[in-house]
């Protein structure tokens, strides 16, 4: 008989499954044009900020640790999609701008994003991903403050 908990922990293991895919996918979605899943995640952060971020600011934007973020971002440098700008408010906390490059890697993943995200929402209903929006966004919002099992065991 299953209850909350184990229909719950069907949910998270079917996410971590969900996950693995669709950095599988988006790698070789945008692998040819210099980008990676997370490169491409990135990219993405700074395009919805619409301004220069820090690393900081993406990775809390993410949900990410802000040296994982830091690795991508000096990855982006070095591939020339990203330049580090000097940040007004702190010295030692550069802010990541979009560089013309990476303003168009970035649109060729949209670009080539639509109709593969169209296939996979073939025969899905808007109520359902409604739904599954927010139920992740619930345990991700429990997540993040830091709501931890009990240590019972």
């Amino acid at each position: 008989m299953m209850n909350d908990a184990t229909v719950l922990s069907r949910l998270i293991l079917t996410a971590f499954r969900a996950n693995g895919a669709l950095v599988e996918a988006g790698d070789a979605l945008v692998r040819d044009i210099g980008l990676t899943s997370a490169r491409w995640q990135v990219l993405g952060a700074l395009a919805e900020q619409a301004a220069p971020r820090t690393v900081s600011q993406i990775a809390r934007t993410m949900g990410l640790t802000r040296q994982s973020v830091q690795r991508v971002a000096d990855d982006l440098r070095l591939a020339g999609l990203i330049d580090f700008l000097p940040n007004p408010d702190h010295a030692r906390s550069k802010l990541m701008s979009m560089t013309l490059a990476g303003q168009s890697a970035y649109a060729e993943a949209l670009r080539r994003q639509a109709p593969w995200v169209t296939g996979l929402a073939a025969g899905l209903s808007l109520e359902d991903v409604a739904a599954a929006i927010r139920v992740l966004s619930v345990i991700a919002d429990r997540l993040d403050a830091n709501l931890q099992p009990p240590l019972e065991l």
